[in-house]
């Protein structure tokens, strides 16, 4: 039985796209698995479905219900900032050890796979004094860490690793998203990363379609778990 967060550098750089890469190559597999976003902004109920919990659930062949998505993103924002910002916004509030409790519960009770996004970059703060790093560190699951091949990743990407590693926290892999319109091919990127990423899978994958469960980069990432 596996447990993974997944993280970034960024907002949209990929994250749930690599996330849902991972459901399709399990699911294909047989395996049971398990998806929770908890935290989400910028969620338009009236477009449930093209947002982040609506693609992780269509993953999972889930309906897109009031129930499920409450199971998987408990805690949901309207404004497309962070989480601090949004909940100022919207008088409203994340409550950071409920937070970790909902997250401990779903490890402690998933059977097979389960995969927990986060949201944004491993810096991106959850209210006054929290931030994705604190939530990290409190469920310590390792991490599958989401960058991109624009110009500029490598410091962004090298920068988190140096954080995470000075907080003992386990990188399983980190996987280099291909972005769009990059001076730098995304080959490149990853074999860059590789060189200093000591004792890290670094997985490159490309630009991709909806139906990706096969995919070579896909399947390493899914080998993981």
């Amino acid at each position: 039985m596996t447990a993974v967060f997944v993280t970034s550098t960024g907002t949209d750089i990929g994250k749930t796209f690599v996330a849902r890469g991972i459901i399709q190559q399990l699911r294909a597999r047989g395996r049971g698995v398990e998806a929770l976003k908890p935290i989400i902004t910028g969620y338009d109920p009236r477009l449930a479905h093209a947002s982040d919990t609506g693609r992780l659930l269509a993953a999972l062949g889930r309906a897109l219900t009031p129930d499920h998505i409450d199971a998987m993103s408990p805690f949901r924002l309207r404004e497309p900032i962070s989480p601090d910002l949004a909940t100022r916004r919207e008088n409203a509030s994340i409550d950071f050890a409920a937070l970790n409790a909902f997250c401990r519960n779903a490890i402690g009770h998933h059977r097979d796979a389960l995969i927990i996004e986060g949201i944004g970059g491993i810096m991106v703060p959850l209210d006054e004094r929290h931030t994705v790093l604190d939530w990290m560190i409190e469920i310590d699951l390792p991490l599958i860490l989401v960058v991109g091949s624009y110009v500029g990743t490598l410091s962004h990407t090298l920068s988190a690793l140096d954080v995470l590693d000075r907080h003992d926290l386990k990188v399983l892999a980190v996987v280099v998203s291909e972005s769009s319109g990059s001076a730098v091919s995304l080959d490149d990127t990853a074999a860059t990363i590789r060189r200093f990423a000591t004792g890290i899978d670094v997985l490159a994958v490309p630009r991709l379609p909806n139906e990706f469960a096969d995919h070579p980069a896909m399947a390493a990432i899914a080998d993981l778990m």
